[in-house]
């Protein structure tokens, strides 16, 4: 299961239904907004552990964080420690304010959501994606970054460099 099927499916929807009331969005307009801006979290993830370390700190980070407590407890998601959480994981992905307002944009393109809106969530929404990678990683017995990195591998061909270039293609392309 991908990480955003993951999202959708988390107590029987209940992370879209937190999204959406915490957000002020119909459950459709969250499904959206995750569909719009996991993508984009994922390249990032990938572009951080094709970094030097980056898979070992992403794997440690995994296995300490506690960042399942999201995917556990939808309710969580509204704590502002989370929004702290997810501002943390953005810093790490992204570097930059500038790239998580250009994420915004072009999920907002997708949506039809403001994008100040999915700048608000697109914290949230990267705890929750941590969460689920980290259930993932547990389940699935990734706590190695050789168990992480196939886990990131989307296309399941052995290496996660081809699906960092195309996901930051179609990060920066809009598409």
């Amino acid at each position: 299961m991908n990480i955003l099927d993951s999202l959708l499916n988390s107590g029987d929807g209940g992370a879209v239904r937190q999204l959406g009331a915490q957000f002020g969005l119909a459950p459709e307009q969250a499904q959206s907004a995750l569909a719009a801006l996991v993508p984009a979290l994922m390249a990032g993830f990938q572009n951080n552990i094709s970094r030097e370390g980056g898979l070992d700190s992403l794997a440690s980070a995994l296995a300490g964080g506690g960042h399942q407590q999201y995917i556990d407890d939808s309710a969580t998601l509204g704590d502002p420690a989370t929004t702290a959480d997810g501002n943390g994981i953005l810093g790490h992905i992204f570097g930059s304010k500038d790239v998580s307002r250009q994420v915004a944009q072009q999920a907002s393109a997708q949506t039809g959501i403001d994008p100040g809106l999915l700048e608000q969530m697109l914290p949230v929404i990267a705890a929750l994606a941590m969460g689920a990678m980290s259930r993932q990683s547990q389940s699935a017995g990734a706590g190695t970054s050789s168990g992480l990195a196939s886990m990131l591998d989307q296309n399941r061909d052995g290496s996660v460099a081809d699906d960092l270039l195309g996901l930051a293609g179609k990060l920066f392309s809009g598409r």
